[in-house]
């Protein structure tokens, strides 16, 4: 006699990181005038930003090769690939607090893996308001440069804002792992995520050689908006970083995680636990 066929278990892997975000979610729509409040915030945060370089531009007319139109393309590429990693995995930033306080010992009892039980644990809802800025900021720069839309553009728009992405999530991994060995390193490794992010909202061709190779190379967030702007707009790019060089993204972003996966897992190993 056949035995009945086994019954598959309901739901998939992601499930349980599904219902948590869920709960996330709910629980800061709960509170609608504080919820109202932060998205404010938030939005505000992004048109200070944005006014920050609409005066540098509307004092000078060309920086770095880039005119006012062409300082929108780089904002609006650099602020939203930027500001929806920072939607994604930015609450990595309080990981020093769950060290400090020993909550991070509870995420070790569960049977899925560490870092996406954090990227998954949370997610703010207000930085929606800021990627938001940056998405109609975009697509303004993107109508008023003369740009020629053939396939290879479309890619090439289509890789920034995925790799952007990726590579700026790649580095708030890397400031996760630092902390395991910092704790209150937060200020030092904010210097190279929203350091960063300011980085790549400026033309990369005015810096000088060490920060060219620093945010070109070691922190390649020329890559997230500098290279494909100037590609977009068909310009050649100073020596260090020619245009061509963002067809190379990928593998910028493969560089990225590699190092962040590194750090996080040296960090891991380091972690003895909260004492408490």
């Amino acid at each position: 006699m056949a035995e009945p066929p086994v019954a598959a278990p309901s739901g998939s892997w992601f499930t349980p990181y599904a219902a948590v975000l869920r709960s996330r979610i709910r629980a800061q729509r709960a509170y609608r005038l504080s919820f109202a409040s932060e998205v404010f915030s938030a939005f505000l945060i992004g048109v200070v930003e944005f006014a920050e370089v609409w005066v540098i531009f509307h004092n000078v007319r060309v920086l770095g090769g880039l005119d006012m139109h062409g300082a929108l393309l780089l904002f609006g590429l650099s602020n939203t690939t930027f500001a929806l990693a920072q939607v994604l995995v930015g609450h990595l930033d309080t990981l020093p607090t769950l060290i400090r306080m020993g909550t991070l010992d509870a995420y070790h009892l569960r049977p899925q893996p560490l870092l996406l039980q954090l990227v998954t644990g949370d997610v703010s809802l207000r930085r929606f308001a800021r990627a938001a800025v940056a998405i109609v900021v975009l697509v303004i720069g993107l109508l008023q440069n003369d740009i020629d839309w053939d396939p290879a553009a479309f890619g090439l728009l289509a890789m920034t804002l995925s790799c952007g992405i990726l590579l700026f999530g790649g580095i708030f991994v890397c400031a996760a792992g630092l902390q395991f060995f910092l704790i209150d390193g937060s200020e030092l490794t904010n210097s190279f995520t929203y350091g960063g992010s300011f980085a790549a909202m400026q033309p990369a061709s005015v810096f000088p050689l060490p920060l060219k190779l620093l945010f070109g190379f070691a922190i390649p967030v020329a890559f997230t908006a500098y290279l494909p702007t100037i590609a977009l707009l068909g310009l050649p790019g100073p020596p260090l970083l020619p245009s061509w060089l963002v067809w190379f993204t990928p593998l910028a972003t493969a560089w990225i995680w590699l190092l962040a996966l590194g750090l996080w897992r040296l960090g891991t190993r380091h972690y003895q636990g909260g004492g408490g």
